[in-house]
């Protein structure tokens, strides 16, 4: 379970497969800065498309190779029922 003291990455309004790269390095950043358990906040991603799963599935693998995890915050019903499709609900914040 998330606690406040755990790092936040945001995810943007909009991802591209290009911005892929990008967030995974600054994940990768905050592990080796010692973290456990980083919250992934995509309330601000305004469309829940593959590119959204993309981000997240990569995002995921990433921090399961540092040895660490994600979980995601404010997720809205749209990338919800996407990563429930992919097997990815697992990420999600009880809260949403």
């Amino acid at each position: 379970m998330p606690t406040d003291s755990e790092p936040v990455l945001v995810i943007p309004e909009r991802v591209l497969l290009a911005d892929v790269p990008p967030l995974c390095a600054h994940l990768e950043a905050l592990y080796a800065a010692g973290a456990s358990e980083v919250i992934c906040d995509v309330g601000a991603l305004l469309r829940a498309d593959l590119a959204a799963v993309e981000t997240v599935a990569r995002l995921a693998l990433t921090a399961r190779r540092a040895g660490g995890g994600i979980t995601l915050r404010n997720t809205g019903p749209g990338l919800r029922a996407l990563l429930h499709l992919t097997g990815l609900a697992g990420l999600v914040e009880p809260s949403g």
